[in-house]
């Protein structure tokens, strides 16, 4: 059976498809387009910023270690929702990890991983992370709630959201 020209382009574009879908080929590919097209985040205005309240938050880190995070303690918390099958999170990774290797010492990082503890794991070893990983016990405190991967906010000292 002899493939006619507009066949054999079709083929091409099904294989192309199914490469950029399902390997990790097309993982990659879209992880690099994600950073290509990244979008800045939305700085709050002053007079419009949205107040935490009642922020008691329960969640355990990679070793099983409870934490219950507050915002009593005049802490600035940059809290990063993310997970190891999410290109757009993979492609912001290591400028959030180079973010708290410099900052770190003066800022609350809290890493919340929507995924497996065992991928996150494996993920953070290849790649050589040491940043503080955690995951939800609980509900997220209704300021903070989102379904979007990846989300970031940071919440100043005096409660506010000043960056989504």
């Amino acid at each position: 059976m002899k493939l006619k020209k507009g066949q054999l382009s079709d083929i091409i574009w099904i294989v192309a498809i199914l490469l950029f879908l399902f390997t990790p080929i097309g993982f990659h590919a879209r992880v690099q387009i994600a950073r290509l097209f990244s979008f800045s985040p939305k700085i709050e205005n002053q007079d419009e910023y949205q107040k935490v309240t009642h922020f008691n938050w329960n969640l355990v880190d990679l070793n099983g270690e409870r934490l219950e995070i507050s915002l009593e303690n005049d802490d600035v918390l940059v809290i990063n929702f993310w997970a190891t099958w999410c290109p757009p999170c993979i492609a912001e990774m290591p400028s959030l990890v180079s973010l708290h290797s410099d900052y770190g010492n003066r800022v609350k990082f809290i890493f919340l991983a929507r995924d497996e503890k065992d991928e996150v794991n494996k993920y953070l070893a290849k790649r050589e992370y040491e940043i503080p990983v955690f995951f939800e016990i609980g509900q997220s405190p209704d300021a903070i709630t989102t379904s979007s991967l990846p989300t970031t906010y940071i919440i100043d000292k005096k409660e506010n959201i000043v960056l989504k």
